[in-house]
């Protein structure tokens, strides 16, 4: 492909840069062959006109396409560079936040500076089982990958970390080990695995440093082996460890520290155990503050003290040496601050007394003198003699810090050596993965010895990683059978045989360091003279004779020759380790000076060694050791055991790990891309890179290829054969073969090919991608034509229609105006006349008035003088008669007057004359006779009118009485009238006073009238001002009540939202409560297998080693042995022994925990009874106040329960009485006939029956007549209240017959109004309690029916039972019924119920208790009856075998008491023999086949069977078979599930069984709440003697388990369908391309045969759904069972997307949510949508719709953040993070739209935990779910060979 069609205008390029090292730029203009520069322009708009060398003519690197940066695999670039390697790995830090990347084999681990939460148990468990390319990079990928090879190919592994000081390569291999030590687990008890990870705070509290660069640096190289037995389970480790620092223990550069222990230690001095030890601050010794920088910010150096401490328990050392540890080390920094002093100038001298040395002899237990002379002296031998040479003072504290140093080493290979020796176990080791944990290339400003052999390592290592790479490259090209081709990289064997060939670098210091007089000058120029002239890697420098220069893979270094020799001979005084050897007081000193075989471990074991082979290098017996340790270089050393590591390397599968430190001032995400490309060039990553570049670094498998070019191939060139296909439409493609190669299943491609396909391919695409936007914008303009011109046309005709309607409007307006003017005009004319009309009338009406008031005044003078003269004329003659009629009058009166008195004056004469007397009494008699008669005739009329006077004087009285009340009244009104009369004149003369006051008063009035119009503006003024202030304030009211009302409302809701937050942290709680429970029952039963297993073992290596011998191990379980007797198996103790035994040797850290959570269990379970205990208290304390009262109440109930005692008395002495009889008559009567049904005994029998009818009529009758007296009672108590309230109103009657006053009166009349109102009252009382009456008499009436039913039906059952049944049915039935009765009398009293109904209860028991008692009494009786009756059958059968002759037939006996009776119906209940037992568990759980039981009978039937067996044993009262018959069945269901967890339908089989048992005890309990769905014949069937209440307790811990189990297996089944099915299958096909893969192979979306997809998980889901029903599981369990599902495929799909960064894309994300809408089809189609599944994958739905929602400004990030509600933080900014492009069109996520929602979401409160917990389940609950099915309907199949149970 020529240059010049890859270098056009806008292509990319990286040019070199001083600063960034690569700048990106692009060209403006064509690239020709011919030209000498390129036209660029910079990404900051800069144009640069970039100069090409003439010799070479190199090009600039290209720059890969966009979507091709970000990828987890560098060799997944097309263009294979160091500037597209930089930019890949800042991209992915810097953006994406991700700190990993593939290199090809190679995992490039870049150190954030920050701690991530990507490293938890829920990563580790995601990363497991996974293939390497299938995740997102990361160091548990490398660990699962070498921990699956060692597996898979029964190879050993390691892990080689390497990289600076600061990169972080502790801390990686740290992980590797917990990952290691987390998936794999131990093999024994002992946890291995805690104490692998336990040896690293020891190793980094000894071996570990703060530099400038790294405040936690490893200052030496480890290599831990961690062994694996035949299943792969860590069984110990062992360590190995290069080139400890020792000179950092004696001095320190700026901003450094020593080792940490040391710091520990001073930081600890308080503390008791350590005063002995003399310690202070760190300040206080030279060895701790020459770097001056003592603490580490953040890091607690007393507890990291601690934290080694434990580590230490951890692995065996115990604490006598742990002391002993630190006085050594202790010791090292006393002795650092001796000081030494000048004697002379070729001596010196210690001070006597010396503080520091006293305390440093002390703690080693040596002598000061002997110790401050050797400090000081030294001794010299020759061949003849031996001398002491004093030591210069200089000499003398060098000599002190190499004896500072050399303890310091001794203890760290002490401390190695018994971490070894504690890591170490007897199981055999199979395989291990090592560790190597080794500094990278270092290259310093002045490089010395250390720095030497750590490039030498490097160099070594190099050279195996290249040879690696080169041999798998060769490999897959063998594979693929691809033409081989060499290729050519770099080999650094020349550089090493510089080093360590003979006569090498090392040779020639080892020989220097021989020489009596051998210098560091010197042994420079043997190395100029030997190496410089004939190898081209060494050098000397110009401006020095002391230094040299190696060329390196990575760089030159200038090594300075100056304390090469010393650092390598590591020379010590040999008296001086003779002074310390001799130490008697501190052992562990001495120990440190002794060969290695002979040393002790810390806990007095022996090692093991199980099958190991030691790598260490163990020294020659045959020679002196000890000379020998001082007699071999520290270079020979370091190369024998480097040469150790290399054999042990190459004899493994390594897997690398490139650590990268981004900058120097540990910054967090900060890269600085200069360090970065030194240490990338440093550690092989570029090499790794060129070596691909340079064969085909592109590799994709023909379904790749063709799913993603697809695009580039037409109709036509597709084919069947894809692989042909894709040869055909390549070839038209690339016409350079050789840029391409068709492997087997592979297309291999040269770098860059694939950018040029891509190119191709977004070419194509945006061809499209145009002729698209063409046709839709031709299609948009047409229609934005079409739709203008309508709106045009639709616009002139509007207007049109306008026009014409103005110019109609016009021309009506001008008719309008015509017609108004012509009117107008009349009306102006019209107007004007009648004016001038109205003025005319106007005037005529005026005249003709007047006319008319003169004529009118006229005729009015007229007639008022007429009228004068008519009154003046009557007055006259009115006058003038008066006048005459007086005279008239007083003229007759005179006249009669003197008439009068003539007649006077006769009357007088004739009275005194005898005459007149004669004639008066002439005729007298007879009238005196008349007189008489009529005298009797009025005396009658007298009497009648007498009568009438009486009734009339009565009326009279009345009336005068009325009338003199009137007279009164008139005289007062007179006496009124009056005094009025008087007032008149009076009125009359203030009459004229007031009419003076009253023109006073006009004039006050006109001022106050001024004063009041005024005053009265003022107050209309103001009351408008107050109108406005009112309104204001009831403006501001209606604010205030609509805030009030507002506030209410919100307070409602507060209130509501807190009632609801309240509720849901109650079921939170009692959920985690329940999870918690749930989850010790888990634990439980994973120790109680545990304990099984190990009792299994035990028993097998106890019947191995006494063949004679068998143990029967107990079956009962601890589950069970919570719930049952102590002493119902003899054989518990025995296993209580062994397992005593066997946990002697168990790790007992889980066990304790368990223990103690048990215990805080029971402690809350005790408090919690004495708190119901105390309540119980008060309750019957306040109980105990009503029970007087509630006696009195009850009086008739206590009468019948003592009438029903005497009548069970009565009944018992009965009993007793015919069975006196029956005796008497047994042995009166031993005639032939005494069995016979005429006997005696026949008929006593006989009688006994009749006699129960009897008593049960009587009994009847008894109880009707009880219940008639408590109803009459009643109703005496309502009548008493009724006559009480009647007798009220008579008081106020009496009490109004006494008031006479009007006062009284009206109080009366008040009082009567209101007894009348309480009367009403009284009366609508009665009339309710009347009418209640008549309900519950109705109610009564009804029930008489009833219970004349029942009576009936009872009576009718009662007489097919035996006789001896039939009085305790009887009682057992009218003592339930009056309960019954009473109960509902007193739900009439609610306050009373409660109390009354304990109080029932206990008198129930009493009863019952009784009852009892009468049982026992009657059993006892019925067993002598049958001893009797037995003996009368007897001597009945020998009477009749002795009349029996020859030739007859023998009649069978006649049992007249045990005559066995026909059942009509059966009972429920299933009968069998105790030796049965075994068998019934047998063929009904161990032996039974789920699958034809399911198909084939109905579901549950093991467990109705249980249950009818238990109902049998419950109803014979043999609490031994209940308890057995439970206890077997437990165990055997545990059995089976142990035998057969891993089958679905086994465990779903006797899941659904077991809660079927479950609610099979809790139906037929006998407790009211369970039996409200009963009918009434299941309620016959309940238990009747025993309680087993915590038996349902245990099957419900039972039924958790399978549960657990259920959901475990299902898992297993769904999870390698999960991610398959949910992310890499596409449901819908084209909408994901497939982007180019690295080296790394990843999982293929493309379905191929063995791929699961959606429909493979619905089919999955289907199956479960169908075994359960058929099973018969209940319909909530299966909503609790799929909603744990749906929540597993949530966690497991969502886990994997946020570890997956190929899968987080725009198309990704409609598969997903395609998925879930299949999902969710689903449930709708199984009516499970309300089961709580669908939410369970809310935070999946989310984590689409993220990666499909517009992702670029604030609104943007609103509305993402308001949508992922059931996202955390850490989860949202991941998949942003992990945002990636499938094809060019879209767009990343900005960095600062990434840092908006991380500021939007900080105030949430949520856990930083990024994955799922998959392991999670839901807390089960078992609701109660009654069975309809009646027992004594189900029939046993005989397939079930239960033909021994027997149905009852």
């Amino acid at each position: 492909m020529a240059a010049s069609e890859l270098y056009t205008k806008s292509a990319r390029v990286w040019i070199p840069d001083a600063e960034e090292v690569w700048k990106s730029a692009e060209l403006t203009k064509d690239y020709k062959n011919d030209d000498a520069s390129l036209q660029l322009m910079l990404e900051d708009g800069t144009t640069i006109d970039h100069k090409l060398d003439p010799k070479t003519k190199n090009l600039p690197y290209l720059r890969n396409p966009d979507i091709l940066v970000g990828e987890n695999d560098l060799t997944a670039l097309s263009y294979l560079h160091e500037p597209a390697v930089l930019h890949n790995l800042k991209v992915r830090f810097i953006d994406s936040k991700l700190i990993y990347t593939y290199c090809g084999i190679v995992l490039v681990a870049i150190n954030p500076y920050e701690t991530l939460p990507i490293y938890g148990t829920d990563i580790i468990n995601a990363y497991s089982g996974q293939n390497m390319g299938d995740m997102d990079p990361h160091i548990f990928a490398v660990a699962e990958e070498a921990y699956k090879q060692m597996a898979r190919d029964e190879r050993n592994q390691s892990i080689i970390v390497s990289g600076e000081s600061g990169a972080g390569k502790t801390v990686s291999a740290k992980y590797a080990m917990r990952y290691f030590a987390t998936v794999s687990g131990s093999a024994s008890e002992a946890n291995v695995e805690e104490k692998v990870l336990a040896s690293n705070p020891i190793m980094e509290a000894i071996g570990n440093a703060k530099t400038t660069r790294n405040d936690n640096s490893s200052r030496f190289g480890k290599y831990i082996e961690i062994g694996f037995d035949n299943r792969y389970r860590i069984i110990g480790a062992n360590m190995r460890t290069y080139l400890l620092e020792k000179s950092r223990v004696v001095f320190q550069a700026d901003e450094e520290r020593n080792y940490h222990i040391f710091y520990q230690l001073c930081a600890s001095a308080n503390q008791p155990e350590f005063k002995n030890l003399r310690l202070s601050t760190a300040n206080d010794f030279l060895y701790t503050r020459q770097g001056r920088s003592p603490v580490i910010e953040g890091v607690d150096d007393a507890k990291e003290l601690r934290t080694t401490r434990h580590a230490f328990t951890l692995l065996g050392i115990n604490e006598s040496y742990q002391i002993g540890l630190f006085q050594v080390l202790a010791a090292i920094l006393h002795l650092g601050n001796v000081e030494i002093k000048d004697r002379d100038s070729d001596s010196s001298l210690i001070a006597p007394k010396n503080r520091h040395l006293t305390a440093f002899c002390e703690l080693v237990g040596v002598t000061y003198q002997d110790m401050s002379q050797w400090l000081c002296h030294r001794k010299l031998k020759t061949a003849t003699e031996t001398y002491i040479k004093p030591l210069p003072r200089l000499q003398a504290t060098n000599a002190r810090d190499a004896l500072s140093k050399h303890i310091y080493a001794k203890l760290f290979n002490w401390i190695v050596e018994h971490v070894n020796k504690a890591l170490v176990t007897n199981v055999k080791q199979h395989s291990f993965i090592g560790v190597l944990d080794i500094y990278g290339f270092e290259t310093f400003e002045i490089n010395s010895f250390e720095q030497f052999c750590i490039n030498y390592a490097n160099e070594k290592l190099q050279q195996q990683f290249n040879m690696h790479v080169f041999k798998l490259e060769q490999e897959e090209y063998m594979k693929e059978q691809i033409p081989w081709t060499l290729i050519d990289f770099y080999d650094n064997q020349p550089c090493i045989n510089l080093i360590e060939a003979k006569m090498g670098i090392l040779d020639l210091l080892d020989e220097e360091c021989k020489m009596p007089k051998g210098s560091d000058d010197s042994w420079a120029q043997k190395l100029y003279n030997t190496h410089l002239k004939t190898c081209s890697l060494f050098e000397k420098p110009r401006m020095s004779n002391r230094a040299f220069i190696i060329q390196h893979f990575a760089d030159k270094v200038e090594y300075q020759c100056e304390g090469f020799l010393e650092k390598n001979k590591d020379t010590v005084n040999e008296e001086q380790i003779h002074v310390l050897k001799a130490s008697k007081k501190f052992d562990l000193l001495v120990e440190l000076f002794q060969d290695e075989e002979k040393a002790t471990t810390p806990t007095g074991q022996v090692p093991g060694t199980g099958g190991r082979t030691r790598l260490s290098i163990k020294p020659d017996k045959g020679r002196d050791t000890s000379s020998k340790e001082h007699k071999k270089t520290v270079g020979c050393q370091f190369r024998n055991s480097l040469q150790m590591l290399m054999e042990t390397l190459n004899a493994t599968t390594p897997h690398y790990v490139r650590c990268i430190k981004p900058n120097d001032f540990k910054l967090a995400f900060s890269f600085d891309p200069k360090r970065a490309v030194q240490q990338l060039r440093a550690c092989g990553v570029l090499e790794t890179i060129r070596i691909s570049a340079a064969g085909f670094p592109s590799r994709w498998t023909y379904q790749e290829f063709f799913s993603r070019y697809r695009v580039l191939m037409k109709q036509k060139d597709v084919l069947p054969d894809k692989k042909l296909t894709c040869k055909n439409v390549l070839e038209k493609l690339v016409q350079d073969q050789d840029k391409y190669q068709f492997g087997k299943t592979k297309i291999f491609f040269r770098a860059g090919q694939v950018a040029y396909l891509e190119k191709l391919r977004a070419d194509k695409l945006r061809a499209a991608c145009i002729r698209i936007q063409k046709t839709i914008r031709c299609w948009l303009a047409r229609k934005k034509y079409l739709r203008q011109r309508s709106a045009a046309i639709t616009i002139q005709r509007f207007t049109r229609g306008y026009q014409a309607r103005c110019l109609a409007k016009f021309m009506r307006r001008t008719q309008a105006a015509t017609v108004i003017q012509k009117y107008q005009r009349m009306c102006v004319e019209r107007k004007r006349y009648r004016q001038k009309q109205a003025a005319a009338l106007a005037m005529q009406t005026i005249l003709r008035a007047y006319m008319a008031r003169q004529k009118y005044q006229a005729l009015l003078r007229e007639h008022k003088a007429v009228i004068i003269q008519k009154h003046v004329r009557g007055w006259l003659a009115r006058c003038w008669y008066k006048r005459c009629l007086e005279a008239i009058v007083y003229l007759q009166c005179c006249i009669r007057r003197m008439r009068a008195k003539r007649e006077l004056k006769k009357l007088k004469i004739e009275a005194r004359s005898v005459e007149h007397f004669k004639k008066l009494n002439k005729g007298m008699e007879n009238k005196i006779m008349q007189l008489q008669r009529k005298i009797d005739e009025q005396n009658k009329d007298n009497r009648v009118v007498n009568e009438r006077l009486v009734s009339l004087e009565s009326s009279y009285a009345s009336e005068s009485e009325r009338m003199r009340g009137e007279l009164g009244r008139l005289r007062g009104v007179e006496e009124d009238a009056k005094n009025k009369t008087n007032q008149v004149s009076s009125l009359l003369e203030e009459l004229e006073k007031l009419r003076k006051e009253l023109s006073v008063t006009q004039q006050e009035k006109k001022t106050i009238e001024d004063w009041a119009q005024k005053y009265r503006d003022e107050m209309e003024k103001m009351v408008s001002e107050l109108k406005d202030q009112n309104g204001l304030l009831k403006k501001e009211k209606d604010d205030l009540n609509r805030m009030i009302q507002e506030q209410s409302q919100q307070m409602t809701e507060k209130m509501t939202r807190a009632i609801a937050q309240e509720t849901q942290q109650l079921e939170t709680d009692l959920n985690e409560e329940r999870s918690r429970y749930q989850n010790l029952l888990t634990e439980h039963l994973r120790l109680e297998e545990k304990y099984d297993d190990l009792k299994e073992e035990l028993a097998h290596s106890t019947n191995v080693s006494k063949p004679g011998h068998r143990r029967t191990d107990s079956t009962h379980s601890s589950n069970e042995s919570e719930y049952t007797y102590n002493s119902e198996y003899a054989e518990l103790e025995d296993g209580s022994r062994v397992g005593e035994d066997v946990t002697r040797g168990m790790d007992t850290s889980l066990t304790l925990k368990l223990q103690k959570r048990v215990t805080e269990l029971e402690q809350e379970k005790q408090s919690l009874r004495n708190e119901l205990e105390n309540r119980e208290e008060q309750f019957q304390r306040a109980r105990a106040r009503d029970d007087a009262q509630f006696r009195k109440a009850r009086g008739a109930e206590l009468e019948y329960e003592s009438l029903k005692r005497q009548e069970l008395e009565s009944e018992n002495k009965k009993l007793r009485h015919d069975l006196a009889e029956m005796r008497q008559s047994l042995l009166g009567g031993a005639a032939a006939g005494a069995g016979a049904p005429g006997s005696p005994a026949y008929k006593v029998l006989l009688d006994q029956l009749n006699a129960s009818c009897e008593e049960l009529e009587v009994r009847k009758e008894e109880v009707l007549i009880l219940r008639s007296q408590l109803v009459s009672q009643k109703e005496a108590l309502h009548h008493k209240d009724e006559k009480e309230t009647m007798t009220e109103p008579s008081v106020f009657a009496q009490d109004v017959n006494k008031l006479k006053d009007a006062d009284e009166l009206k109080q009366a009349y008040v009082g009567l109004k209101d007894t009348n109102r309480l009367l009403e009252q009284q009366l609508q009382a009665q009339r309710r309690t009347y009418d209640s009456e008549v309900e519950s008499l109705r109610g009564e009436l009804q029930n008489v029916k009833e219970e004349n039913n029942r009576q009936q039906q009872l009576l009718a059952q009662n007489l097919q039972l035996p006789p001896e049944a039939r009085i305790e049915a009887s009682l057992q039935h009218e003592i339930t019924r009056l309960t019954n009765e009473n109960l509902e009398l007193m739900a009439d009293d609610p306050t009373a119920s409660r109390e009354a109904r304990v109080i029932i209860l206990r008198r129930m028991v009493d009863l019952m208790e009784q009852l009892e008692k009468q049982d026992r009494t009657i059993r006892k009786l019925k067993k002598q009856l049958k001893v009797y009756s037995k003996r009368i059958g007897e001597m009945g059968a020998g009477q009749a075998e002795g009349q029996t002759s020859p030739g007859q037939m023998v009649e069978e006996p006649i049992h007249p008491v045990n005559i066995p009776r026909r059942e009509k119906d059966f009972q429920g209940m299933l009968e069998y023999k105790k030796e049965d037992e075994m068998k019934l568990v047998k063929n009904l759980i161990l032996e039974l086949k789920p699958r034809g039981v399911a198909v084939n009978l109905i579901p549950g039937l093991p467990a109705y069977i249980l249950f009818m067996c238990l109902r049998h044993a419950d109803y014979v009262n043999d609490d031994q078979k209940v308890r057995t018959l439970l206890t077997s069945t437990i165990n055997s269901i545990k059995k089976i599930l142990k035998k057969r967890g891993d089958d679905f339908e086994t465990v779903s089989f006797w899941l659904a069984n077991t809660c079927r048992f479950l609610h099979c005890l809790k139906q037929y309990s006998g407790d009211e709440g369970f039996m409200k769905h009963n009918t009434s014949r299941q309620n016959e069937h309940c238990l009747s003697n025993f309680d087993l209440a915590e038996y349902r307790q245990v099957i419900s811990d039972l039924a958790i388990q399978i549960y657990q189990q259920l959901v475990k297996c299902m898992e297993n089944i769904l999870q390698p369908m999960i991610v398959s099915g949910m992310l890499e299958h596409e449901t819908i096909q084209g909408v994901s391309g497939v982007k180019p893969t690295g080296l790394r192979k990843r999982t293929s979306s493309i379905a191929d045969e063995g791929t699961y997809t959606l429909d493979s998980i619905l089919r999955q889901l289907s199956a479960f759904h169908s075994t359960m029903c058929q099973h018969g599981t209940d319909p909530e369990l299966i909503k609790q069972v799929v909603k744990q599902l749906f929540y597993i495929i949530g966690a497991v799909t969502l886990n994997n997307l946020l570890l997956r960064k190929d899968m987080c894309s725009w198309s990704k994300g409609m598969q997903i949510r395609y998925n879930v809408s299949q999902l969710e089809e689903w449930l709708r189609d199984k009516g499970l949508m309300n089961c709580g599944a669908k939410e369970t994958l809310e935070p999946l739905i989310q984590a689409a719709q993220l990666l499909q929602v517009k992702k670029k400004n604030e609104e943007d990030a609103e509305a993402i953040c308001s949508m992922c509600h059931a996202l955390t933080t850490a989860q949202i900014v991941k998949v942003l993070n992990l945002y990636t492009p499938v094809n060019e069109f879209e767009e990343r996520v900005s960095v600062a739209f990434i840092r908006t929602i991380q500021t939007r979401l900080r105030d949430r409160s949520e856990s930083p935990q990024l994955l799922m917990d998959t392991k999670m389940i839901y807390p089960v609950t078992f609701p109660f779910s009654p069975s309809s099915l009646a027992l004594e309907t189900i029939q046993i199949p005989t397939s079930l060979n239960l033909s021994f149970l027997t149905r009852v």
